[in-house]
């Protein structure tokens, strides 16, 4: 639902996209979010789609076919709006929830100071498809301050070096039809968003 937002009065933070990892355990991607100062990081557990689709992002690469968050970046642009910022607000029973804040392509830009224009408008999104359409579109991602002192973990630069060089070569040895078997052998489950246990 796209609602016209209202001003945040609570403390926020720029967070920026660390990377991808492998949770050793499960073999579930994680996106991790890093405050400015890098010492503390979130991490958020996503399917491997999702993962693609924020590397994908990340890399600035350019399918023979638009993914789905290449074909929502365009679809804003048609419709004249832009994509002012993420804010990831809520963790609720171990849940990440977050909103995109779109404005009209001619709207004021936001002051420095981080106020927003009335005009906003407010979209419920899940964070790995907010992620995933911030990276393309140069947009800032903001979490409030409770949600990083909640789910944060401290930095390891080591840990995180590993973790996300097992990704890659777990992405590079996936091929398509094993991706497929993997998906249909897990057969349904709950979205790894929506369990978030060991973060929060």
């Amino acid at each position: 639902m796209a609602i016209i937002g209202q001003p945040w009065s609570d403390a926020m933070v720029e967070m920026s996209v660390a990377g991808i990892a492998l949770d050793a355990a499960s073999r579930t991607p994680i996106v991790l979010l890093r405050d400015p100062n890098g010492c503390r990081q979130v991490p958020i557990w996503i399917d491997q789609s999702q993962a693609h689709n924020i590397m994908a992002g990340l890399q600035g690469s350019d399918p023979p076919r638009p993914l789905s968050h290449d074909l929502m970046a365009t679809l804003l642009v048609a419709g004249g709006l832009e994509l002012d910022r993420v804010i990831i607000h809520a963790i609720e029973d171990s849940t990440f929830h977050a909103v995109l804040k779109l404005s009209q392509a001619d709207q004021t830009e936001a002051d420095d100071d981080g106020d927003e224009g009335e005009d906003l408008i407010e979209v419920d999104a899940r964070p790995s498809d907010a992620i995933a359409l911030a990276v393309r579109t140069g947009s800032s991602i903001w979490m409030l301050e409770e949600v990083v002192a909640e789910a944060s973990i401290a930095v390891d630069a080591e840990a995180d070096a590993r973790d996300q060089s097992d990704f890659s070569r777990f992405v590079d040895d996936l091929s398509p039809a094993a991706l497929v078997r993997h998906l249909r052998d897990r057969g349904p489950q709950q979205d790894p968003e929506l369990d978030q246990s060991d973060d929060g």
